[in-house]
């Protein structure tokens, strides 16, 4: 999940429900994320679910993304 976060950020796609969509059709995308064909892709909810509930108190999103934009420059 976190990776196909990660996509999210690096293309800019904002929506949870677009991003989902694009996993599920860009072969480069599911190889990214460890996806085969035959995987199923988390629903868009489960992301939410997770930001929401799992992951509020705790820094691993901005952590992890602050990571990626330094590896980056």
């Amino acid at each position: 999940m976190l990776r196909m976060l990660i996509i999210g950020y690096v293309f800019a796609i904002r929506s949870e429900r677009q991003l989902v969509r694009e996993v599920q059709v860009n072969m480069a995308y599911r190889w990214f994320c460890g996806l085969s064909l035959e995987d199923k892709i988390p629903d868009h909810s489960a992301f939410s679910h997770a930001r929401n509930e799992r992951f509020r108190d705790s820094g691993i999103f901005r952590e992890v993304f602050e990571r990626v934009v330094a590896t980056c420059m």
